[in-house]
């Protein structure tokens, strides 16, 4: 009966043993490690929303937020539900903040969001 409540007592010992020198195995010459330093990256790509389409001339009316415009011959790609779908090339014209591309390749739909990447 000893035997049986000693065996218990030797693994948990073993094991708290085993596990006390691997928790203070440091070298006396390392030195702490600083966490890593966190980069930003400001998002400078642009994105708009497709507000117009032209399935017969196969070209959309693309709506920039205020401030920035794309270049003309720049490639966008739309995007639906997360999906990339169609590539488009802005060949202009341009008012205020809507501007003409043309359909490359896939299909458009109002509503597509609009990145350049």
């Amino acid at each position: 009966m000893a035997m049986k409540m000693r065996m218990p007592l030797m693994v948990f010992l073993v094991g708290l043993l085993a596990a006390g020198c691997s928790f203070f195995h440091f070298s006396k010459h390392s030195k702490p490690v600083p966490p890593p330093q966190t980069i930003v990256t400001p998002d400078t790509s642009l994105t708009a929303k497709v507000v117009s389409v032209n399935t017969v001339g196969r070209f959309v009316v693309l709506g920039f937020p205020p401030g920035r415009m794309p270049k003309v011959d720049q490639i966008f790609y739309l995007y639906r539900t997360g999906l990339k779908v169609a590539m488009v090339r802005i060949t202009g014209p341009q008012t205020e903040n809507n501007i003409v591309a043309d359909v490359a390749t896939g299909d458009a739909e109002i509503g597509d969001e609009v990145r350049d990447q």
